[in-house]
């Protein structure tokens, strides 16, 4: 399906320079001389590479329809991830790489949905907030106001995210996944 340049979306998956891609980031931009365009950040699928591609309105691009398939993560065996078919229960392996940041958060028996080109799976989907519990926390800095004072804390999974205040070690917290930010306390 073809789309305009300035449709791009963070997520969509395009077809550009015979590679599939993943658009990170975006900026629409309208200069005060010239038309609108659109500076996209995009990921290679395949192997990796980012590339940074400015779209202007007339122009049109691929945009992919994956096939999605449910899976869940059964174990981590050093960088290599292993998934299961809901369906079938077929095991399959994946380097972390192929998730990057958010390979810190996978939990046992954790539901994800698995993003497949071709029969390959080029992309793993994570639940967009997890539950997560607080090992380490800074103490409060006397004088500092509530409203704007965040202090970093170390989650179990090692990952540092920055808490309010009144948040402490052993405190169960709701955790954006792909922002790595605190969402709120866990009920």
């Amino acid at each position: 399906m073809k789309i305009s340049g300035v449709e791009i979306r963070p997520g969509n998956i395009l077809e550009y320079e015979g590679g599939i891609w993943k658009a990170v980031k975006i900026q629409h931009t309208q200069p005060g001389k010239g038309g609108a365009y659109m500076q996209v950040e995009m990921k290679n699928l395949i192997d990796g590479r980012k590339n940074n591609v400015r779209f202007r309105s007339a122009e049109t691009v691929e945009r992919v329809r994956l096939d999605t398939t449910d899976f869940q993560f059964l174990f981590r065996d050093g960088d290599m991830l292993t998934f299961m078919d809901k369906q079938t229960y077929d095991q399959i392996t994946l380097d972390a790489g192929i998730l990057g940041d958010a390979a810190a958060f996978l939990q046992d028996g954790m539901d994800v949905v698995m993003e497949l080109y071709d029969e390959r799976p080029i992309s793993v989907q994570l639940p967009d907030t997890i539950e997560a519990l607080i090992v380490e926390a800074d103490a409060v800095v006397k004088g500092q106001t509530a409203s704007s004072s965040y202090k970093p804390a170390m989650l179990e999974n090692g990952v540092r995210v920055m808490v309010p205040p009144h948040i402490g070690a052993g405190t169960r917290i709701v955790v954006d996944v792909y922002e790595q930010t605190y969402v709120k306390r866990a009920d």
